[in-house]
């Protein structure tokens, strides 16, 4: 590898052609990014006093020699995003001269042959820069002036027009933006492939602009170190497919999100989406020794198919369509990874759609049944992640329904009793999910779906403190208690188009008037149409019959209980391989009986929750997941902590990072427990990882 500082302009004009490789990201920046550049070179260009603006480095690989020369295309590794922006600067600057020659070689003619073609040559060697896909037919057609076609680089097209129009601004002064662009500053770094490692000097660039997202360090992990015939076949076969299934936009907000969930459910726990790559490469590694690289490939595009219909919309089935448009105004993310699980059986023929689509509510159900009962979201996603091992594939849905049932303590799925208590009692005005509430209530049984999103929300008896005295009269000598203790339930909120003229109006006026309760079209006002008053009796009445609505929208797992019990046994018989009698060092008896029994206590009793299972050489204890695991050595319990070592407050100093190559089970601690006397620190350092746990992301 050789590096060297160059003017970028020179760099470009000397250069024969760039191409940026096509596992390489598409064209990124945002008018933020621009906006930062335009600035600079214009700063840089009025100030005498600034010699020069650096701008980052250009790596590139070359076959066979380390500087530019010949003819054959500089493959961009970095810095095509600095090259791509420059190139529309230059292309929008050609386009506003005219006739003009504000500096020495900044003519039209002269910044077109020197910098964005090469007019000697024919086809795609006419173009100074070539990028990948569709940014590069977008910026052929720039460079040519040509009408974009309609599968255009939004990005491109976009930040072009944006700079035109701050050329506008300029008023016909372009010398400093000249100026400006003369000084720009690059390092020149050229690789060569069989002497350089071009994946690991990419994964360590600390580049200007925006940075790389996970999955584009993935796509290139992937292809970078194919032959370019190989490349170009599996880039076209898989991942070309899945960007224009993403979409442009989708695809730069959404991907990293798919691969963190693929990868949960490929390794059953879900990563810190600042890890997806990490947990990528260690995946990726250990699928290829068994696989090829297509092979890997044709599962990443199964799923992203599958990610596409429950995410981004793109179900055809209008069933399913609608139940992943309402898991998706609940912001049910959190149960991707166990979607993703439904929806590949569905593809295998395991489920069909009615029965996906009863799973589908019966997730829905859950998360909104939680939500009303306002029941922690802690470690949520490792019940998602961690659900699809105990399904049966024999009997799919009712596994599924067991399993929901089974789940206890900060996981259980409240049952009718608490839902609708809660339900009927809690401040839904402020619940973040109220409009997805009274929608559905709404819409329940209808064949024609009313659009929710284009009526407010009324409070029947008004907000307003200071109620009229036609009010306090309606609701009695408690009126101030009734309307603290009611004001924001569901038995006092509806929907109407008409809340500027409700205002604070009584009861009679707002059912009687145009537009009133009397004549609403909407079921939620069906029960005030015959009443004459509003008061306690009413709210209270009103809340019970939309509560009782909501259990049949959000219905219950209704299985006999030897039925859950059935599915109870084959998941504890599943699990029951050992015992504590296949560790003869703890068992009763043992030399680590006492000591391994004493933080079995401690660690058993931290929560409900926490449950126990021997392995073959250890035992571990779990939440959602396991926290800790604990085996016995000569000399004391050998100990792991599941989770992150940096973040892990250990004063004395008694764990050790696990190394990266033995972290088969994802701890990163460990420590050597040998006396009683250091229980009580070691249970500081278990905490710390249980409450992790607990305390995850959603």
């Amino acid at each position: 590898m050789k590096a060297r500082a160059t003017q970028l302009m020179e760099f470009i004009r000397r250069s024969d052609q760039f191409a940026v490789p096509i596992y390489q990201r598409t064209y990124s920046w945002t008018e933020a990014e621009c906006q930062q550049l335009w600035d600079d070179i214009l700063r840089t260009g009025r100030d005498e006093n600034i010699s020069s603006h650096f701008l980052g480095s250009i790596v590139y690989i070359e076959k066979g020699q380390y500087q530019i020369s010949g003819h054959s295309p500089m493959l961009v590794i970095d810095g095509q995003q600095r090259l791509a922006t420059v190139m529309l600067i230059i292309e929008a600057l050609a386009r506003a001269l005219g006739n003009e020659e504000p500096l020495d070689g900044f003519t039209t003619k002269e910044l077109r042959d020197d910098y964005l073609l090469n007019p000697t040559k024919k086809n795609e060697r006419r173009y100074k820069l070539l990028l990948s896909q569709t940014d590069k037919r977008t910026l052929m057609d720039l460079v040519d002036q040509k009408v974009s076609s309609n599968d255009f680089s939004l990005r491109l097209q976009g930040n072009f027009e944006f700079f035109q129009k701050e050329i506008d601004k300029l008023d016909g002064d372009f010398l400093p933006l000249c100026v400006g662009l003369l000084k720009l500053m690059v390092v020149d770094i050229a690789l060569s492939r069989g002497d350089d490692d071009p994946q690991l000097i990419f994964e360590s660039m600390n580049s200007t602009g925006l940075g790389l997202s996970q999955a584009d360090l993935i796509r290139n992990y992937i292809l970078m170190d194919l032959e370019p015939e190989e490349q170009n076949s599996l880039y076209n076969s898989y991942w070309r497919p899945m960007e224009k299934a993403f979409g442009q936009e989708a695809y730069a907000k959404e991907f990293d999100s798919f691969m963190r969930y693929y990868l949960a459910v490929k390794n059953r726990e879900l990563p810190n989406i600042g890890n997806v790559y990490r947990e990528f490469k260690i995946f990726a590694r250990a699928y290829t020794a068994k696989h090829n690289i297509e092979s890997l490939l044709e599962d990443i595009f199964a799923f992203a198919g599958y990610y596409c219909a429950i995410a981004l919309g793109n179900e055809s089935d209008t069933n399913l369509s609608r139940a992943f448009e309402d898991l998706r105004e609940l912001k049910a993310n959190v149960s991707y990874p166990l979607l993703l699980e439904f929806y590949k059986d569905y593809s295998k023929n395991l489920i069909d759609d009615k029965e996906l689509l009863e799973l589908i509510r019966l997730v829905e159900c859950y998360v909104f049944r939680r939500a009303v009962c306002d029941i922690p979201t802690n470690s949520l996603n490792k019940t998602f992640v961690s659900f699809a091992k105990n399904i049966n594939v024999e009997q799919y849905v009712e596994s599924v329904e067991a399993n929901f049932l089974l789940l206890e303590s900060y996981r259980r799925l409240p049952g009718d009793e608490e839902f609708y208590n809660s339900l009927v009692s809690r401040n839904i005005y402020n619940f973040q999910r109220r409009l997805y509430l009274l929608r559905k209530l709404e819409n329940n049984e209808r064949k024609e779906p009313v659009p929710v999103n284009e009526y407010t929300i009324e409070h029947i008896m008004p907000q307003n403190e200071n109620l009229s005295v036609e009010w306090k009269s309606s609701l009695g000598s408690e009126w101030q208690r009734i309307h603290s203790e009611y004001l924001h339930t569901i038995g006092n909120l509806t929907l109407t188009g008409y809340n500027s003229e409700y205002s604070d109006k009584p009861f009679i006026e707002k059912r009687d008037m145009e537009g009133g309760f009397s004549n609403s079209p909407l079921k939620l006002n069906s029960d005030l149409r015959n009443l004459d008053g509003w008061d306690e009796a009413s709210i209270v009445n009103r809340a019970d019959r939309l509560a009782k609505i909501a259990l049949n929208v959000w219905p219950y797992p209704s299985l006999f209980a030897e039925t859950v019990n059935a599915h109870r046994q084959n998941m504890e018989i599943a699990i029951a391989e050992y015992t504590i009698s296949d560790h003869p060092m703890i068992d009763e008896g043992g030399v680590q009986h006492e000591i391994y029994c004493e933080i079995r206590r401690e660690i058993v009793n931290l929560d409900s929750c926490v449950s126990e299972e021997f392995r073959k050489n250890y035992a571990v204890y779990r939440a959602e997941e396991i926290f800790v695991s604990v085996g016995a050595i000569s000399n004391g319990l050998s100990m792991s902590l599941y989770m992150p070592y940096s973040e892990l407050q250990d004063p004395r100093g008694m764990t050790r990072r696990v190394p990266e190559n033995y972290n088969w089970g994802r701890a990163e601690a460990e420590l050597l427990l040998q006396e009683p006397d250091e229980i009580s620190y070691v249970m500081s350092l278990v905490r710390q990882a249980f409450r992790h746990q607990m305390e995850g992301e959603d």
